[in-house]
C-alpha cells in the first residue's frame, strides 16, 4: 500500500488544543495548496459548494485504540468514534469552498492542523453522502 501527498493544508491551527473538536462548527478559512502535477484534477471544482477533504493526521497518536468523547464519559472504542487517534490516522472533513484559484481552494470548515499532509479531495454531494436517519443507538 503506498499513499501519497497531492498537497498541504495551510490553516489557523497550530496545536491540536486549537483545533476545533469538528471542523462543521468552526468556520475559520483554511487554504488548501495542491501540488502542481495534481492541478489538472481541480478541473470544474469551483462549481461544487462542499468538499471532501481527506487528509493525513500526523500530530495523531497512533497506539489509541479506546477512547472518551469530548461529549461523554463513557470510554468507547476509536473505531465507534470521530477521534483523531487511531492506528490510521486518515481524517475525514466536509468543508466549504470559498474560493478557487489557479491550484489553491480557501475553504471553510476544515478542522486540520497547519502543513498537514492532503491525501484526496472527492466531491460531496447531500444526496448520496447524507444519512439523516444515522444515529448512536442507546
Amino acid at each position: 500500500m503506498e499513499l501519497k501527498q497531492i498537497g498541504i493544508i495551510h490553516s489557523p491551527y497550530q496545536t491540536k488544543k486549537e483545533d476545533p473538536k469538528q471542523g462543521k462548527f468552526d468556520h475559520e478559512i483554511s487554504e488548501i495548496e495542491l501540488f502542481d502535477e495534481y492541478k489538472v484534477g481541480l478541473k470544474n471544482i469551483e462549481k461544487l459548494t462542499h468538499l471532501i477533504i481527506l487528509y493525513w493526521g500526523s500530530q495523531s497518536d497512533r497506539q489509541t485504540l479506546e477512547t472518551k468523547t469530548p461529549w461523554s464519559e463513557e470510554t468507547m472504542g476509536v473505531f465507534s468514534t470521530r477521534s483523531p487517534n487511531r492506528p490510521n490516522p486518515i481524517a475525514f472533513c466536509v468543508a466549504e469552498v470559498v474560493e478557487v484559484k489557479d491550484n489553491r481552494l480557501k475553504v471553510r470548515n476544515l478542522d486540520a492542523l497547519d502543513q498537514s499532509p492532503l491525501l484526496d479531495i472527492k466531491a460531496y454531494s447531500a444526496e448520496i453522502d447524507a444519512y439523516p436517519e444515522a444515529r448512536r443507538k442507546e
